[in-house]
């Protein structure tokens, strides 16, 4: 009975539920990439109350993945600490589709204005590859261009705010460096196969630069939990499984079973006798 009840337990159809869940829903993870600190939101269409709220992001913060139902969303960043219905400083549409991540970012451009962008995430690399790109964020450096000791640039003459295209990369722990047209700065990067990295280059204070490694995706999944980018920059956890936990009430149940049959089987039987 016991093995039955684990085996019960046990072979819940968590490939089913995830394979469902991943059928109809994406990820959003938001950034600001401007000097100036930011509360962000984000509405599902037609609705007025925020579906995901994240105050306070300051220059090189980025959130982690928020899971969330395909469709229709609005992202309205306000200036921090400001009113829920004041006007945003940024405000952008993004459609979420099925399996599909989006970073929504506010970046300080070429020009010295302010955008707010959408970046469409890959999840999937070619086979036994990494993919790497680079996120021009810094705004003292007119231009950048960011070389990987693996044996090349992935981009060159980058202006502030730019993407670039995602570059395969073989395995291996390479020397990423950003050289701007004032500043140089350079990371060891550890890229493991089927891994999805971006390259944050940003403004340190006196004038310098740095290189901030962002993991985007892992066996085509993005990680759970916050992201560090030296400047803060974390955020709640996605959601996880509940499997961890109904395991934990299955043993539970497992435990309090097999001690009640102990129990029964030790009280001692009392003796009767024919009248």
């Amino acid at each position: 009975m016991l093995l039955a009840f684990s085996a019960l337990l046990l072979g819940i159809p968590a490939a089913a539920s995830a394979s469902s869940s991943a059928a109809s829903t994406g990820w959003i993870r938001l950034g600001n990439l401007t000097t100036s600190p930011v509360d962000a939101y984000v509405y599902s269409s037609g609705s007025s109350s925020p579906l995901i709220v994240q105050p306070d992001l300051t220059y090189g913060d980025v959130s982690s993945y928020h899971v969330v139902n395909t469709g229709d969303y609005t992202v309205k960043m306000r200036s921090a600490g400001s009113s829920a219905s004041s006007t945003p400083v940024f405000s952008t549409s993004v459609t979420v589709q099925a399996g599909k991540a989006y970073t929504v970012a506010a970046f300080t451009v070429a020009s010295g204005g302010g955008q707010v962008m959408v970046l469409n995430d890959s999840l999937t690399t070619p086979a036994g590859k990494s993919l790497v790109r680079v996120i021009q964020a810094s705004i003292n450096q007119k231009t950048v261009k960011f070389y990987c000791s693996c044996g090349g640039y992935i981009t060159t003459n980058a202006a502030p705010g730019s993407v670039s295209a995602p570059a395969p990369i073989p395995p291996g722990t390479w020397t990423m460096t950003a050289t701007g047209s004032s500043a140089k700065a350079s990371l060891p990067v550890a890229l493991t196969a089927d891994t999805v990295h971006s390259e944050l280059v940003l403004d340190t204070t006196g004038g310098g630069i740095q290189v901030v490694d962002l993991l985007d995706a892992a066996g085509g999944q993005p990680p759970a939990g916050g992201v560090s980018t030296g400047f803060g920059g974390t955020a709640p956890h996605a959601p996880g499984s509940l499997l961890p936990w109904i395991a934990v009430i299955g043993a539970g149940a497992l435990l309090s079973l097999a001690g009640g049959l102990r129990l029964r089987s030790n009280v001692p039987h009392r003796e009767t006798t024919g009248v």
